[in-house]
């Protein structure tokens, strides 16, 4: 989760999922004076216990995908691996929204939606917030086609020449980190084409990258570019 705060009001962007979370960041906003106003849900539509009376918006592919797409398979998976410690209830969404800019407690953000939900563009600190980089992390790309289209929007970020890059699962990038993501795609691409199957794939992808985390993401890429 991250939080912009202006004049003591917030805006959050995603949420935490994990109860023994909650508490610790109810009681940091507290003792720094700061009201969580509003909350934008993107790419985790789980987590809907914290902070239940506060204005919730996403998009409506947004809600598809965490409510019913591959937002909820993931969140399924979870709620299975962690049990009791995971908070799997969905966000209550209050407002539907659409791509373009937006004020939120004075805090301008520019939404763009994508093929599951939404980023969102934060130009006060050029800044943008996804679901996933990593630099030296594997992705979970699905098929050649997802591919490309994860690597146009890097190329944006490129273009747009974004000096802080968020993410859900890594720590702030930038845009040297985007163009490593991007090569390692294009990799990806080209190692499929050369494999008969996805273990080959996985091998190869392995030998090219060895230090890369994310095993399980890469396993997942297999399965999507040898269904």
């Amino acid at each position: 989760m991250f939080f912009f705060e202006r004049a003591g009001k917030a805006v959050a962007l995603e949420a935490p999922c994990f109860y023994d979370n909650y508490a610790e960041l109810e009681r940091y906003f507290a003792e720094r004076g700061i009201s969580v106003e509003a909350m934008l849900i993107a790419y985790h539509m789980c987590g809907g216990s914290f902070l239940p009376g506060v204005k919730k918006y996403a998009t409506e592919n947004a809600v598809e995908y965490g409510l019913r797409g591959g937002g909820k398979n993931l969140k399924d998976g979870f709620v299975s691996a962690f049990g009791e410690a995971f908070d799997g209830a969905p966000h209550q969404i209050t407002d539907v929204i659409g791509g373009g800019r937006i004020d939120i407690c004075g805090i301008e953000f520019v939404i763009t939606p994508t093929e599951e939900a939404f980023d969102v563009e934060i130009p006060a600190i050029n800044a943008v917030y996804t679901h996933m980089l990593g630099h030296d992390c594997h992705s979970i790309v699905a098929g050649p086609a997802h591919a490309d289209a994860v690597i146009a929007q890097l190329e944006g970020y490129l273009k747009a020449g974004y000096t802080l890059i968020l993410t859900s699962h890594y720590t702030p990038e930038d845009l040297k980190d985007v163009e490593t993501k991007i090569a390692y795609l294009r990799d990806l691409k080209a190692i499929a084409a050369s494999c008969q199957d996805g273990a080959a794939f996985k091998a190869e992808v392995q030998k090219k990258y060895p230090g890369y985390s994310g095993e399980n993401y890469l396993d997942m890429t297999a399965g999507f570019f040898f269904a």
